[in-house]
């Protein structure tokens, strides 16, 4: 009896150990199906940002690009230590950064470890590909949280950390295109203009949208695309042409650099332009700098001297003053002005020539650049004609549409020009404020057929999709009549043959133009330095060209004779040798020749 019961008993025993161990099995089933976990999502996304649009040259040539920077992460935990020096090969090999620099980052840093902040786009591509290969060759091995029980595997990162500027042609055309400086957005560096082309057209220039893949992924992580997947591509920043080929423009500043040396100037400027749409050709400075290495010596080359250096002009708005004299009628180019003998005076104001004149001619007034001259005409002028007059060519108003930043300058006031001491001295450009491109565009008129044309430097417009969108020109504006300007136009070029401007005779060729020296001012007062210039056009029998010229503070010699007008001559010579101008040259027949007729 005791027996069977113990038996009895060993089975009940038994038989609930039974039901508890399965009752436990039961419960940890349960919380395995209702425990969260962390499976691998069947889902992923890929994003790829935009890119600032290139500055591209009327020949094609990409003058500022961007390029995208990668940064190579990896942590050093989860590297197999046996397999450590085989990673520092192969990623040495790929990045083609030294082992040794990337042996004593690891040594030094652990953890997290940026190996590099700035991989070019198309390396970043093979070390992506390198990176599967290192997962493949187990380089990197799983760990597990102490704290979590989660393993996890991280192996060689590249990551987009932001773009970089690119200028493949150095100080080419600056200050002109400008330069960017860097701005942090959520991790990511991006480029935004400063100055310069680069500011002015920020908008068009800046990228659009970013790139976005998403959808089913495979066994390797990329996304599968079908007709569930999602894709947007990215829009890039509009690509901007220029009307400015590279060839002339290298060609022009290394002459520029030349010139400053020999002419000792603190800075020459200069521009082309065609004459019968605005178009510019070249537009340089002598003063440049790297858009990526600007050092404390170029702050004084960083502005576009062409727009944002305004001075009083001298000479050269006899030409302009002239013009209004003419258009308005009120005098004849052979009227005979008396020349004072070089000295004459106005109220307490003495005018005085460099050369003493005892009567001349009204236009032998502008071709031989007589201040005394100049000053009596203007008289024949009211204030408000004057005033109006120097408006309607232009200046106090900005030169172009395609920079930013002009100093538009100053013209004297209705009431101050109505004082004919005021009005003498602006007749020959003092008194008054001017820019380079300022001058150029008031002097188109006079080969344009009295229409002034507004200078562009920006030709069109490339989308993503390399849809050119030309930009139109701006309207041009009739300032004189078609008379006007051709008797002005006579005169220029009679100021080149027999006047100021005789070194800038080029065979063949039409050349006119007006010197143009004026004293600097410094705290208000007149100093010992001068600003020359030279202003005209040089025409083909197809093309039409106006050239201004600005020598600042030269140290050779304070005449525009013997500053700008050199400078002025060489354009002309490199627009004939690039094939801008050809010189219509009758040759004529050999004295041989004439002996068999």
């Amino acid at each position: 009896m005791n027996n069977s019961q113990s038996k009895n008993k060993k089975i009940a025993i038994l038989y609930a150990l039974i039901v508890l161990g399965f009752l436990f099995f039961l419960a940890a089933m349960l919380i395995t199906v209702l425990k969260p976990r962390d499976l691998p999502s069947l889902y992923t996304k890929n994003s790829s940002k935009a890119t600032r649009g290139s500055i591209i040259s009327a020949d094609g040539y990409h003058i500022a690009t961007t390029v995208k920077l990668y940064k190579a992460i990896v942590n050093t935990d989860y590297i197999d230590p046996l397999k450590k020096d085989l990673f520092v090969k192969l990623f040495s090999i790929y990045s083609e950064i030294d082992a040794k620099e990337i042996e004593q980052k690891l040594k030094t840093q652990k953890g997290v470890v940026v190996l590099s902040y700035n991989i070019p786009q198309k390396q970043a591509q093979y070390i992506k590909q390198l990176a599967y290969e290192l997962r493949r060759l187990k380089v990197f091995v799983e760990k597990k949280n102490p704290l979590t029980g989660k393993t996890s595997l991280h192996g060689l990162s590249i990551i987009e950390s932001g773009e970089s500027r690119e200028y493949a042609y150095g100080k080419l055309l600056t200050p002109i295109l400008g330069y960017p400086h860097k701005v942090e957005e959520d991790g990511y560096t991006h480029v935004k203009g400063v100055k310069g082309l680069e500011k002015r057209f920020e908008n068009e220039l800046q990228a659009k949208e970013d790139e976005l893949s998403q959808g089913l992924r495979d066994v390797n992580s990329y996304i599968i695309l079908n007709k569930n997947s999602f894709t947007k591509q990215e829009v890039n920043g509009l690509d901007m042409k220029l009307s400015i080929p590279i060839s002339l423009q290298m060609r022009v500043e290394n002459m520029l650099d030349v010139m400053r040396e020999d002419l000792r100037a603190k800075e020459i400027m200069l521009s082309v332009m065609d004459s019968t749409t605005g178009k510019v050709l070249t537009m340089a400075s002598s003063n440049r700098f790297l858009p990526k290495n600007i050092e404390t010596e170029d702050y004084k080359s960083l502005n576009s001297s062409m727009i944002e250096y305004s001075f009083e002009p001298g000479s050269v708005i006899k030409v302009i003053t002239f013009a209004l004299l003419l258009d308005k009628g009120r005098i004849n180019p052979y009227d005979m002005v008396n020349g004072h003998h070089g000295h004459y005076t106005i109220g307490k104001k003495t005018i005085t020539d460099e050369h003493k004149f005892d009567r001349l001619s009204a236009e032998d007034v502008v071709v031989h650049s007589s201040n005394v001259g100049i000053a009596q005409l203007a008289q024949k002028l009211t204030g408000g004609e004057f005033n109006q007059g120097l408006m309607d060519f232009g200046f106090s108003k900005a030169s172009t549409p395609d920079l930013i930043y002009e100093r538009v300058g100053s013209v004297p006031s209705t009431m101050q020009l109505n004082n004919e001491i005021y009005k003498a001295t602006c007749s020959y450009g003092y008194g008054m404020r001017a820019n380079l491109m300022q001058l150029v565009r008031a002097y188109s008129a006079f080969n344009n057929n009295g229409r002034m044309v507004t200078p562009k430097i920006v030709h069109s417009f490339i989308d993503n999709r390399r849809k050119e969108i030309i930009l139109p020109y701006e309207e041009q504006v009739q300032v004189i009549s078609p008379a006007t300007a051709q008797r002005m136009k006579d005169i220029l070029i009679k100021t080149v043959n027999q006047g100021t401007g005789t070194k800038t005779k080029t065979e063949g060729i039409e050349v006119g133009g007006k010197t143009g020296t004026a004293h600097i001012v410094e705290d208000g007062r007149y100093v010992s330095e001068y600003n020359t210039a030279f202003i005209g056009f040089a025409n083909d029998t197809k093309s039409k060209y106006t050239i201004g010229v600005i020598v600042i503070r030269p140290k050779k010699s304070q005449f525009a004779a013997q500053t700008a007008v050199p400078v002025y001559k060489k354009m002309i010579d490199i627009l004939i040798e690039e094939e801008y101008l050809k010189p219509n040259i009758v040759e004529q027949p050999s004295p041989a020749n004439n002996s068999l007729h």
